[in-house]
């Protein structure tokens, strides 16, 4: 009997210690601290995007802005700007080289900026349009400039095949002018009509015409043989 009941009391949970119970108090402490902290960043984030929205709005309404540059912001920040940017139907790009100095810019759809302004706020540089206007005529001069200098190394690289513009240094441009002569055609050959070397009938008709000459050609024998079996 005293040991069923010894092993009774010992299956039972025995009371928390004095530790036990600090330690517990702390860790619904700790769990009460991380909702409150939960709690603050939800609301912190509200109010962001509400803000952001207002703004958003803003520059929309304002047909004297094309773009919006924004300070640099933390990463949650620039997630929620786009988000915003993406339902009000504008395009949003995020520019800086590190976390820390990561910025936003905010374009007007029938304003999208260009692949060389893109290209210049990547590289940390203000975008100029006369600037990029005056680089994208001196790229293009050099382009023609090439291509000049490769049409002309071409042609340098080709002997002349025609003889009077090989020797024109010699004989000039006029002599082969001057010795050439128009060919005339000889009337003592006759010259026949073009209408005239093309027959312009049918199969039909030349084979008609074919049988009916060897049909008199047969008539004719028939005749001659007639005739002379009569004088006989």
């Amino acid at each position: 009997m005293a040991d069923l009941l010894g092993s009774i009391l010992n299956s039972m949970e025995k009371p928390p210690t004095v530790g036990d119970q600090e330690s517990r108090r702390k860790a619904r402490e700790q769990a009460a601290r991380l909702k409150k902290m939960e709690e603050e960043e939800k609301r912190k984030k509200a109010e962001f995007r509400k803000k952001m929205e207002k703004e958003v709005s803003d520059f929309i309404q304002d047909s004297s802005q094309q773009k919006r540059k924004y300070n640099p912001m933390g990463k949650i920040e620039r997630s929620i700007l786009h988000d915003v940017a993406e339902v009000a139907g504008l395009t949003s790009f995020s520019f800086g080289e590190d976390e820390e100095s990561r910025y936003v810019m905010l374009f007007k759809k029938e304003f999208a900026p260009s692949d060389e302004e893109l290209e210049a706020y990547r590289k940390g540089e203000e975008w100029d349009p006369k600037l990029a206007e005056q680089r994208r005529r001196l790229k293009e001069q050099a382009a023609l400039e090439e291509a000049a200098s490769a049409q002309t190394e071409k042609t340098q690289a080709c002997p002349n095949s025609n003889y009077r513009d090989k020797y024109s240094h010699l004989i000039g441009t006029s002599a082969a002018k001057d010795a050439a002569h128009t060919l005339e055609a000889n009337s003592a050959y006759g010259c026949v009509p073009v209408a005239n070397k093309r027959d312009t009938r049918s199969i039909e008709e030349a084979m008609n015409a074919i049988r009916a000459k060897k049909r008199q050609k047969r008539e004719n024998n028939t005749g001659a043989h007639s005739s002379s079996s009569s004088s006989s």
